[in-house]
């Protein structure tokens, strides 16, 4: 590397944001070791194995007798007020008790889409022993391939919140650190070009991408063989764009803030609906038909999507226009924005 490009100002800048990241020893906890820990954890509670035994309190002895009979259920005897104690306190799903006519009755609540599961189960087992058949023949074809289990669909949303907690966390903390301490009215006193210390900030970003995206792709691929079914090279360019894209949008929300804690209200009240609604840890078609539109114009949804469609279908780049040109849109329009407010003082 000569001497006059490592004493280029963009360069020198860039390698302080480089230092800057390494000397903080939880920035990368948080933006490298984390993630891996979260996919470590969820991908082991939901691995693709069979499905775990179902545990029911019973509170009559020859129910429990028959329930028994069923390798699938785990039958715990308990008197009422027990029963009654466990399922208000979450460590029983269902309850199964006399009912009327000599039947049975269910306890549970039917928000619950594991006690629905449960008195599934449970029922079926009760009415199998009472002889009863059913008129139809079913054969069960169980399928368990790659790509379709929970930690496939996990791992590109890890990916996605990755880069956006990355982007607008590194850059709004710092520009508004630099800020508070003073710093940008010294900066702004030299002859070095404005556009070069704001520049700074996203050749940063380009450089620590590759770690980002790559160590959690890696981690589930050797951990859990997540697919990575399409190019190498559009997996790059979507996350590029959306480091990019989550760039701007920190760059708009630290363009006015002063303190810490302004700027970080700010950067969890744009962030943490999109934790939730973007489809993260659980699919976004969950929320009402209504606000999907919305839903999708977010630019954390374009991402997860993209990256989705690409490691798990193997969609090609141009077949993803939808989520590239909305994830555009935002880095447009933020950029613009965050250029305008943009306050040195």
């Amino acid at each position: 590397m000569s001497d006059g490009f490592r004493s280029h100002p963009l360069v020198q800048l860039t390698l302080l944001r480089l230092r800057e990241f390494l000397r903080e020893p939880e920035a990368v906890f948080w933006a490298l070791i984390f993630p891996i820990l979260l996919a470590g954890g969820l991908g082991i509670a939901f691995r693709g194995e069979a499905p775990e035994v179902v545990r029911v309190a019973v509170t009559d002895d020859a129910i429990a007798a028959t329930l028994r009979q069923d390798p699938v259920l785990d039958v715990v005897a308990m008197t009422p007020d027990e029963a009654a104690r466990a399922l208000r306190s979450g460590r029983i799903l269902l309850v199964v008790e006399p009912g009327a006519d000599g039947g049975a009755a269910y306890r549970y609540d039917d928000t619950n889409p594991e006690a629905r599961a449960a008195r599934a189960a449970a029922n079926q087992a009760l009415q199998v022993a009472s002889g009863r058949v059913d008129p139809v023949r079913v054969d069960d074809v169980i399928t368990r391939e790659t790509g379709a289990r929970y930690i496939d669909f996990l791992i590109p949303g890890l990916v996605g919140m990755g880069i956006m907690g990355n982007a607008i966390w590194g850059l709004g903390f710092s520009i508004v650190d630099a800020r508070r301490r003073k710093l940008m009215k010294r900066i702004i006193a030299t002859p070095m070009p404005r556009h070069l210390f704001l520049g700074s900030f996203l050749a940063w970003r380009v450089l620590l991408l590759p770690v980002e995206v790559g160590v959690p792709v890696l981690f589930g691929r050797v951990a859990f063989d997540v697919p990575v079914r399409g190019g190498m090279i559009d997996l790059a360019l979507l996350a590029m764009l959306g480091s990019m894209t989550f760039s701007a949008i920190g760059l708009l929300i630290a363009s006015r803030a002063k303190t810490i804690e302004a700027v970080s209200g700010l950067m969890n009240f744009v962030m943490m609906p999109m934790w939730i609604l973007s489809g993260v840890f659980f699919s976004a078609d969950r929320f009402p038909d209504a606000v999907q539109p919305l839903i999708r114009a977010l630019p954390l949804s374009a991402l997860i999507d993209a990256i989705r469609a690409s490691m798990l279908q193997g969609i090609t780049l141009v077949a993803l226009w939808p989520q590239v040109l909305t994830m555009i849109a935002w880095l447009v329009v933020s950029f613009i924005a965050a250029m305008w407010l943009f306050r040195w003082r």
